[in-house]
């Protein structure tokens, strides 16, 4: 029975690379895979064929103990992991609208503005160095959702925009990875006092670099990136009334998701709650704030939060809910035994690659390469129950760091190449073919920092 899921996990995977050949929207597809996953495991639970793990390692098996008790365990896993991959949907639902709100009220022009360099190198640099940065303060997903919508005011020609885009999303995830607000896995692990802040950008921030530069570096080789490109016209008028509506949504928007982490600070709730504060705060600013004096209803309607709101890609967040609920799946299905103790399919895999592989590093590295494939998430919080090195240790930095850019290996791989994926339409194999090679050489390249500057240094 578990042998059938996996397989049912396979296909579905493969039907979301195949999107384009297909021509089936990979939200179908995900949906699909997750939907079928779960009422697999529902009727192997209920006829007694198979076993579930839950968050806190607790095995429940029908045909064992109280019923009532095991049917009570079997529903609080399923809303454990609906309850939290809710929190990233919502956190998700809320950047992407204040993204938008700022957008609405031509926010990006005043970016845009600023660049006006025609020259493609200095233009992917400029991007990738804003996305690097951005990334580290706000998030790499966040920061991949602003760019892509700043890029879409520059470049108004797809096949050279998604060249850019991809490539931001390389950077978003490098910058992502040495700070404990820039990624989900940074996050976990900092919550759960693996890293501290400090000591994450201390042995991170050169890997990261590296990870960044080596393939942008690269990139300047490519026939897609040599000559001059034509930037849009500009989009906002010199109107001093105008201007300072753009500026003032432009700050409140950004400033608002600034907000986010200091707002997790204090209070200690999750960060979604802090980003839905922040798109209220957003939100209400905008009632009030319009690009003209007396704005007619049809033209306020224009730059409503519900106008931002009917423009998010509402299938690639279903996309991103298949694809996690599915992992959730897996995550939850006893596959084998290890100490005598029942445990999840990733965390069995992780632990066989261990006992399979000596070399931690390695290992590492491979859960890296793994996490472009499988979600990150699950991957850590797996590598978080199997190791118990101290506060700050080497492996838990590297892991950070694998586990935050090995993603960018495929488009898929990351919460901010989904992102990309879903606003560009990016076909999974376009990626796979020139993007992905330029990747690997970019993870690659910081994991032999990383290793050479903690053993030798």
């Amino acid at each position: 029975m578990v042998s059938i899921l996996i397989l049912i996990f396979i296909v579905g995977y493969l039907a979301i690379t195949l999107e384009h050949p297909l021509k089936l929207d990979k939200a179908v597809s995900a949906l699909l895979m997750a939907t079928v996953i779960w009422a697999g495991i529902a009727f192997g639970f209920n006829k007694g064929l198979l076993s579930i793990v839950d968050y806190h390692g607790e095995v429940f098996n029908i045909t064992k103990g109280n019923l009532a008790e095991q049917m009570w365990g079997f529903k609080a896993n399923l809303m454990h992991h609906f309850s939290s991959i809710s929190e990233i949907l919502f956190f998700l639902i809320g950047a992407m609208t204040i993204v938008e709100i700022i957008d609405l009220h031509r926010g990006f022009a005043i970016i845009k503005k600023a660049i006006v360099t025609t020259d493609k190198k200095k233009l992917l640099w400029i991007l990738g160095s804003l996305a690097f940065v951005l990334s580290a303060v706000i998030d790499n997903l966040t920061a991949t959702i602003i760019l892509v919508t700043l890029l879409r005011k520059l470049v108004p020609k797809r096949d050279y925009r998604v060249w850019f885009a991809a490539l931001i999303v390389i950077a978003a995830n490098a910058g992502g990875a040495w700070s404990p607000i820039g990624d989900v896995t940074t996050t976990m692990l900092w919550i759960n006092n693996k890293v501290t802040a400090a000591g994450l950008a201390e042995h991170l921030i050169i890997p990261a670099l590296f990870c960044f530069i080596l393939p942008f570096a690269a990139a300047m080789r490519l026939k897609a990136f040599q000559g001059k490109t034509v930037l849009k016209k500009k989009v906002i008028d010199d109107d001093s009334e105008r201007l300072l509506s753009s500026r003032k949504m432009l700050y409140a928007g950004l400033g608002a998701i600034l907000l986010v982490p200091i707002f997790k600070a204090v209070t200690g709730l999750p960060p979604y709650i802090g980003m839905l504060f922040s798109l209220s705060l957003v939100w209400m600013l905008s009632e009030y704030v319009k690009p003209v004096k007396n704005i007619s209803k049809n033209e306020k309607n224009l730059y409503s939060t519900h106008k931002a709101l009917s423009n998010i890609e509402f299938s690639s967040i279903l996309f991103f809910l298949g694809i996690l609920l599915a992992v959730a799946g897996l995550e939850s299905l006893v596959f084998g035994t290890l100490q005598e103790q029942q445990v999840g399919t990733l965390f069995y895999a992780a632990s066989q690659l261990s006992q399979a592989i000596p070399s931690m590093d390695a290992v590492v590295v491979i859960l890296g390469g793994l996490s472009a494939v499988i979600d990150n998430v699950p991957l850590v919080a797996a590598s978080m129950a199997m190791y118990d090195f101290p506060i700050d240790d080497r492996i838990w930095h590297f892991i950070a760091y694998s586990a935050g850019t090995g993603g960018s290996l495929l488009i898929i791989g990351s919460a901010a190449g989904v992102a990309a994926m879903g606003m560009e339409k990016i076909n999974f194999m376009w990626y796979l073919k020139n993007i992905a090679p330029l990747a690997l050489l970019g993870f690659l390249g910081g994991a032999v920092s990383f290793i050479i500057l903690n053993n030798f240094f």
